[in-house]
């Protein structure tokens, strides 16, 4: 009966109603509180309840979701949300170990570490980044896996975040690998000196190996100063010979999850789904494949280099201090000016030289290389005409390229053909691209 009593009676102390129902404790908002419906705000003596306060019998409440503000004598809530928390160059995230590509590992995003402002949460679109096997350390590595495990914690800086999010570890005495359990036990392993090149050990079982290691390793977020833990990653040196043939040449090792890669050892067979095609373009005792440099210069500054594509002229091909430049938004506007009178110089000696190539869809299938070039030539000299066809069966895939020699040439075949019947099809021409602009607009299209 004193139960039932009890439950009768009504609260004793104001609590937040919705519908006449207690929602949340007696705790009260004050000024710089976020809240939420129904929860109770106070309302001190000399100021007046505002927008988004209603006055209910057991105290003001809030009827919308945001910020306690005072302002002239009302108490009120601010709804505008807060900054998205989202990574922009230069930015220190902390992150954990998602998953282990051939030569990149992926990072899901915990925490900016170098942005206090904004929701906790980040966008869904930049919840992950790429650190590229080449950006985990200073000492060559073959595969991201020899360098991380799953769910290990790192520190790293983000150096590109269009048309995605890409990472380093290297660089910076503080970022690297901050945490990482055992992958045999899940014990946290332990920094270690004792043998070159194995920089992490585990006091429960015999598990050792290497980690890209930052100076915060088992310090948590506050590193001491007198911390050095990155030589123990050895930069710069070579291999030793016991390490060497653990390491995970031809991409064996990114394949394998923690628990697998503990159980099958440091060598083991390597999985078919993971084994290079035989090419003659090997390297060395049959590894990593060479691949191919070409001479290049950064459009913005001018700089000479060589990357492994043949690059296009007339697009724009950036150094890396000059890529972080503009991402940052401090290339000037003379520089980015001069960038693009050079590609469009580019450009025009392109065309002059190489021609101007057209993409023809929709073409049919009995039409021949000839039937294209009958029909386009009665436009202007052609330089080329190809019909793609498909690598297994021969036959025609429905699309073709014709190169004109000269640009107001092919703006006349453009007008004339786009759209028009060629050969019981309706066919659709247009100016192509390297980037592939027609075949992105057919995909649009179905």
């Amino acid at each position: 009966m004193e139960n039932n009593a009890t439950l009768k009676n009504p609260p004793s102390a104001a609590v937040p109603f919705i519908g006449g129902l207690p929602v949340a404790n007696t705790m009260t908002a004050s000024v710089g509180d976020h809240v939420t419906p129904g929860a109770l705000v106070e309302v001190t003596s000399g100021m007046d309840a505002g927008e988004g306060i209603m006055i209910s019998e057991n105290g003001p409440i809030a009827v919308l979701s945001g910020m306690i503000v005072s302002k002239s004598g009302v108490i009120s809530v601010d709804p505008s949300a807060l900054p998205i928390n989202s990574p922009v160059m230069g930015d220190i995230i902390i992150g954990e170990v998602n998953r282990l590509n051939e030569k990149t590992a992926e990072i899901r995003i915990l925490h900016i570490e170098s942005n206090e402002g904004g929701h906790r949460a980040l966008p869904a679109l930049k919840l992950f980044a790429d650190i590229f096997v080449s950006e985990l350390v200073d000492r060559f590595i073959p595969s991201a896996g020899d360098a991380l495990r799953k769910r290990d914690i790192v520190r790293a800086k983000i150096i590109n975040v269009e048309p995605i999010l890409k990472a380093t570890t290297k660089g910076e005495p503080n970022l690297g690998v901050i945490y990482a359990g055992c992958p045999a036990c899940g014990q946290v392993l332990e920094s270690s000196d004792e043998t070159p090149d194995f920089n992490v050990t585990c006091h429960r079982c015999d598990y050792r190996g290497f980690r890209a290691l930052s100076n915060g390793f088992g310090h948590g977020f506050t590193i001491p100063s007198d911390s050095n833990l990155q030589k123990l990653n050895r930069p710069g040196q070579r291999w030793s010979s016991d390490a060497e043939s653990m390491l995970g040449h031809d991409g064996a090792r990114p394949y394998l999850s923690p628990v697998a890669d503990h159980r099958r050892g440091w060598s083991h067979k390597i999985p078919e789904s993971a084994r290079r095609s035989s090419s003659s373009n090997r390297g060395r005792d049959g590894g990593r494949p060479k691949r191919e440099m070409h001479p290049a210069s950064c459009t913005l500054c001018g700089v000479q280099t060589k990357v492994p594509f043949k690059p296009t002229p007339g697009k724009p091909l950036r150094c890396r201090e000059c890529m972080e430049k503009v991402e940052s938004g401090d290339a000037s506007k003379q520089d980015l000016a001069k960038e693009r009178e050079l590609i469009k110089e580019a450009r025009e000696k392109s065309q002059k030289d190489l021609g101007i190539k057209l993409f023809i869809g929709g073409v049919s299938f009995d039409a021949t290389e000839e039937d294209l070039r009958k029909a386009f030539s009665e436009y202007g000299e052609l330089k080329d005409v190809h019909l793609a066809l498909d690598s297994q069966t021969k036959k025609p895939r429905g699309f073709a390229f014709v190169t004109f020699s000269n640009k107001k040439e092919a703006l006349v075949a453009i007008k004339a053909l786009n759209k028009s019947d060629f050969m019981g099809r309706r066919i659709s021409v247009e100016e192509s691209s390297s980037g592939g602009r027609g075949k992105s607009k057919r995909r649009r299209r179905r």
